[in-house]
């Protein structure tokens, strides 16, 4: 996660094996410097099972960053189920004392032009980039009813992505912790959504509507190709080619 006062930006990392995930931080961290919400002070939240990892980036005047160990998990449904959790938990423990406002997003992607307060609010989603353009009834929603990330056909007016999303700290606590109860509820039952934690996010949003919506500028594939509707993209996947390099 990141955050700054009167403004917070939150990053999970989760998805990169160990060994190239250093790179993913330091490509993320070096655009953040470049592009995010300058002008207001930020706090970059690291989370990590491997602190020692993380490298130095130099960092602009009141901009700070935040490494905190993590547990290591066995599998990748095991870190996506638990990134609720973590963000919630540590909002209670000491974000909500340190930013205003936070946003979570996903450590393998960076940022190509500037982010600023026009992203502000008090809940904010992300339209997923794979999904801008087609119909509700193609929204991969959970269908299942047993699950609590049910959705039914009637519902939705977009499909949110799970790479980011954030708020006003205290709304984004909330959000947060009301997806990690329902995700434990089906894990009670035996039930893992059909992906996971982002099935929950666009559960909750459906129930707890976002008082901003951010188009697909703001969260991008860079493997496909550009829409004439696109003029700019802000943040995007990282192409994996460079890490081997």
């Amino acid at each position: 996660m990141m955050g700054p006062k009167a403004q917070r930006a939150g990053q999970m990392m989760d998805g990169p094996p160990r060994a190239r995930y250093a790179g993913f931080v330091q490509r993320f961290l070096e655009s953040a410097e470049r592009f995010f919400m300058h002008g207001y002070r930020v706090r970059y939240y690291i989370f990590t099972d491997d602190p020692k990892a993380i490298p130095r980036v130099p960092l602009g005047p009141g901009r700070l960053l935040s490494v905190i160990p993590i547990r290591q998990h066995s599998s990748w449904e095991e870190v996506s189920m638990r990134q609720m959790e973590t963000v919630s938990q540590h909002i209670a423990a000491r974000a909500h004392r340190e930013v205003d406002y936070l946003f979570c997003l996903s450590v393998d992607m960076v940022f190509r032009n500037p982010w600023g307060p026009e992203t502000l609010g008090d809940l904010v989603a992300a339209i997923h980039p794979g999904y801008y353009a087609v119909p509700r009834h193609q929204f991969p929603y959970e269908r299942r009813h047993v699950s609590t990330a049910f959705v039914a056909d009637s519902e939705g007016d977009f499909y949110y992505g799970g790479a980011v999303f954030g708020g006003r700290v205290g709304r984004v606590y909330e959000f947060t912790r009301g997806c990690h109860m329902a995700i434990l509820a089906d894990k009670a039952n035996g039930i893992m959504a059909a992906w996971q934690e982002e099935s929950h996010l666009n559960r909750r949003f459906i129930s707890h509507k976002p008082s901003k919506v951010l188009s697909p500028e703001y969260l991008w594939d860079d493997r496909k190709p550009r829409p004439p509707s696109l003029k700019l993209i802000r943040f995007s996947t990282v192409d994996s080619n460079w890490l081997r390099s």
